[in-house]
């Protein structure tokens, strides 16, 4: 018998065992070779990964990254140049199906060990209801939002045919081409702005010209400090200066937002301790995260911030993080997370949607703004490209990944069943036939990576019922997009008790002392863009909107 067996388990306990469980996304087997197996596996496609590269030519090959092949996707607007590129990356994927294999394998032992039926069975048990149910949920979800993403993907495949033409600008059935959507992914279709935006040039907000120009006086004051004939070392030092300086005042304004709310300010440790911008004495990954070093105050964020606009929001996002990390830090180690995974994303873009043109206006960022309709299309346009198209992407990956670990999806039909998914959920498509011969799912990082991915899709939808409850708490009147909690105690006192609880109940509980119900609930993402899927809707009048997944292409003879 085990020391423990016949002691009276507390709920507190119980919970802390479970959370214990799950603590791993790749539970490794218990046979004493396998794990290091297991390691090695993940390390080497994560490295694969890391170093995917497309080269072309014979000799001197041109060798492209991941970043430079997604600045064609975003930029290029040459059919062909997308489609190499698209194709491009994802061969970087190919030789990770046999390690991926494998890795299920050896995954699904792990989880089979600890007592559930498999690894997807184990992602799904860490939302206090039966993985069944959550399964159901996101469903349920993304069933509420499917008709705003259908009128949304109308829209965009008729600017495609417009661009390109009937013939290339849709695949068949109506889908989107995969490789024409602006992102390698089709997971955020903002890069098409230059196509889709409604009304050119009305109404946009210039933050990253009003960080640039403050760069430039920051720039102008460490110039003179260097003194009149400063040599050119003298130059790059101000220069590096003013990034700093320019990074650390966007970080600050982030920062005042929380503090408006009634929390605490950032200790000063973080301001030591935290990247700003890129250091030059060492290659470091620039991708934007948040860390709580000790789980007892010491938070960081880790960042390369360039002054423009989507690093200023992103940091409103991070700081999210830090201060869910704050909040909790009294809780006992294992309940200092997010009520569920899909909490901790959902925080910070809670504050990023209170970012309005008022709000910046008020922070002195940006001038009066144009409250024209047009101008509202425009900027709920620019946050559905973002925020809607990612919705049924957010969705498809993990139902891929429970599917590959239930064994439903055989190795064999690992590609055949990832462009299922996609076609639909997301209504997009390949031009080109995408064999067993490849492995497209190995080309997003979050797969070699093995992390799951539902809890951003339920994220995109929490961050809008989050943000409903707590313009309801800062008692606004008026329509939800024009909601800006921002210097509201009453709304941040509601928000900073729930982020205090962690992980220390269900979070349902959670759910409902923040705003009255415990379930999960997409109504405020319509409510939101209600004004923009009316006008989607008259502008798809006439064309025939949805999808049909194709059919299997015929054998060749």
């Amino acid at each position: 018998a085990t020391p423990c067996e016949g002691q009276k388990k507390t709920a507190d306990s119980e919970r802390a065992a479970l959370l214990l469980k799950l603590a791993t996304p790749m539970p490794p087997p218990k046979d004493t070779k396998t794990p290091s197996a297991l390691t090695r596996i993940a390390t080497k496609m994560e490295g694969d990964y890391g170093s995917g590269k497309y080269c072309k030519g014979e000799g001197e090959a041109q060798c492209r990254d991941l970043g430079q092949l997604s600045d064609v996707l975003a930029s290029n607007r040459d059919y062909d140049a997308q489609l190499d590129a698209w194709q491009g990356w994802h061969t970087i994927s190919k030789p990770m199906r046999k390690d991926y294999t494998r890795f299920v394998e050896l995954v699904n032992e792990g989880a089979k060990e600890m007592g559930f039926a498999d690894a997807g069975e184990m992602w799904r048990s860490g939302y206090d209801m039966s993985p069944v149910e959550i399964a159901a949920e996101t469903d349920r979800l993304w069933g509420q939002v499917k008709p705003l993403y259908e009128q949304l993907h109308c829209y965009a495949r008729g600017k495609l045919e417009t661009k390109y033409g009937p013939g290339k600008g849709a695949a068949a059935g109506g889908m989107l081409p995969a490789h024409l959507m602006g992102n390698m992914w089709q997971q955020d279709w903002g890069n098409l702005w230059d196509m889709l935006e409604p009304y050119k040039g009305v109404g946009s907000l210039d933050i990253t010209g009003a960080w640039q120009k403050q760069y430039q006086r920051n720039y102008a004051e460490a110039v003179s400090k260097a003194g009149a004939g400063a040599n050119s070392a003298a130059l790059v030092e101000a220069d590096r200066a003013a990034q700093l300086e320019t990074a650390k005042q966007m970080t600050r304004r982030a920062e005042e937002f929380y503090v408006s709310l009634g929390m605490p300010k950032l200790p000063e440790s973080y301001w030591e301790k935290t990247q700003f911008i890129q250091p030059r004495d060492r290659d470091v990954v620039c991708h934007a995260s948040a860390w709580d070093m000790n789980m007892s105050g010491d938070v960081r964020t880790k960042m390369c911030i360039k002054p423009n606009e989507e690093e200023f929001t992103t940091i409103y996002h991070e700081l999210g993080h830090v201060y869910y990390y704050l909040a909790y830090n009294d809780k006992p180690p294992l309940f200092q997370a997010g009520a569920h995974d899909g909490f901790h994303e959902a925080i910070g873009d809670t504050i990023v949607l209170s970012m309005t043109p008022s709000y910046l206006q008020s922070i002195g960022l940006v001038n009066a703004q144009d409250q024209s309709q047009e101008a509202l299309i425009n900027a709920q346009m620019r946050m559905a490209l973002a925020k809607v198209s990612f919705l049924p992407f957010g969705l498809m990956i993990d139902r891929w990944r429970w599917g590959v670990f239930d064994g439903s999806i055989k190795p064999e039909n690992y590609n055949k069943a990832w462009w299922e998914l996609k076609a639909k959920y997301q209504g997009v498509a390949p031009v080109s036939p995408r064999g067993e011969e490849f492995f497209d799912p190995g080309a997003k990082y979050h797969v070699p990576g093995n992390t799951p991915y539902t809890r951003y899709f339920l994220s995109h939808v929490l961050q809008f019922q989050f943000y409903k409850s707590l313009c309801d708490a800062a008692g606004h009147k008026g329509p939800l997009y024009e909601c800006s909690f921002a210097g509201n105690k009453a709304a941040g006192e509601k928000f900073w008790n729930m982020l205090g609880k962690g992980a220390s109940q269900p979070w349902q509980k959670t759910m409902k002392e923040l705003t009255g119900g415990e379930k999960m609930d997409a109504s405020a993402v319509l409510e939101y863009f209600a004004p923009l899927q009316t006008w989607l809707k008259q502008q798809n009048e006439g064309r025939t909107c949805g999808w049909q997944p194709a059919p299997a292409a015929p054998p060749k003879g």
